[in-house]
């Protein structure tokens, strides 16, 4: 069908960007231990991306229930702001509504922001291609992982890093991009400090509370230095 050519057209740099991600978390997965259903699961049902990512470290070092969801909440909280400007819009789309909320990470968003709809097309049922494409490349470079960490014997030292680089190379796109360091220099602070008076087993969710106090106070100044104007 037309809907799913344009979605299809639309995903292709997310089809390569999930696919090689999805496949670092599946050999994680595999690595620490876990099957390669149970990989395809959370991939499935969980479909969060980095949190999937920095999931398997804190799962195999002990890291409580309660640490998990926490850290799941603050590091995907953003995707409650994308959503707002999307509710009218999912909720006319009847039983698709509640997948478009599971399926709004960062890539989805930003291509449902951008993408021009083409005459005599669908746009709802286009958009729950473009959401649903993208959590199948997820799903499937997550099983290709999987399968490659249980089935092909290689050397699998050093493949946990993938986490760690990802987030670095978040970290450094966003200090190129924006002109403020005032969240950066936030949470380095933050994060050093509970480190050193917490250790490295209680210092994250102290730091994520207090980074997002002290950024909610700081808001001003940082939205001044990125030349946003006062509403």
């Amino acid at each position: 069908m037309k809907e799913f050519r344009f979605a299809v057209k639309n995903t292709i740099p997310i089809f390569f960007t999930y696919l090689f991600i999805g496949i670092a978390f599946g050999i994680l997965m595999s690595d620490a231990g876990y099957s390669i259903l149970l990989t395809t699961a959370s991939s499935l049902f969980i479909f969060a991306g980095s949190m999937q990512l920095l999931m398997v470290p804190m799962m195999t070092s002990g890291a409580s229930l309660t640490s998990l969801a926490f850290m799941a909440f603050f590091i995907n909280a953003r995707h409650i702001f994308y959503g707002i400007g999307f509710i009218e819009k999912f909720r006319r789309m009847g039983w698709r509504y509640p997948y478009m909320i599971l399926t709004l990470t960062d890539e989805t968003y930003s291509v449902l922001c951008s993408v021009k709809y083409e005459a005599n097309l669908d746009e709802d049922r286009a958009a729950f291609m473009i959401a649903m494409l993208d959590h199948l490349y997820w799903v499937f470079g997550s099983f290709i992982g999987a399968c490659a960490g249980q089935f092909l014997q290689f050397d699998m030292s050093g493949i946990d890093f993938s986490a760690t680089a990802f987030f670095l190379i978040v970290v450094v796109n966003q200090w190129q991009q924006y002109r403020s360091k005032l969240p950066f220099l936030t949470a380095a602070v933050c994060a050093l400090g509970f480190y050193l008076l917490l250790g490295k087993e209680y210092f994250l969710i102290p730091t994520m509370i207090t980074c997002l106090i002290a950024l909610i106070l700081l808001r001003r100044p940082i939205e001044i230095k990125e030349g946003i104007p006062n509403e």
